[in-house]
């Protein structure tokens, strides 16, 4: 590990990796194509709700509310 890195900073890296994963349709040989799916829709509609809410959460935190 880097030194200065916690295990959150680690946590975040990992996923922002898997977020950039799942948004584009990365994908490894020899699995399923599901990129332009409903179920990769609901998926992206999901993660993009996620993200507003920690936004939001991470506004809240930093403006003292």
């Amino acid at each position: 590990m880097l030194p200065g890195m916690t295990w959150l900073a680690w946590l975040g890296v990992v996923v922002v990796i898997v977020a950039i994963a799942a948004v584009t349709g990365f994908k490894p040989k020899g699995t399923r194509h599901v990129a332009r799916t409903r179920m990769m829709g609901g998926a992206r509609i999901a993660l993009l709700a996620i993200v507003l809410i920690v936004l939001y959460l991470a506004f809240r935190a930093r403006s003292g509310g």
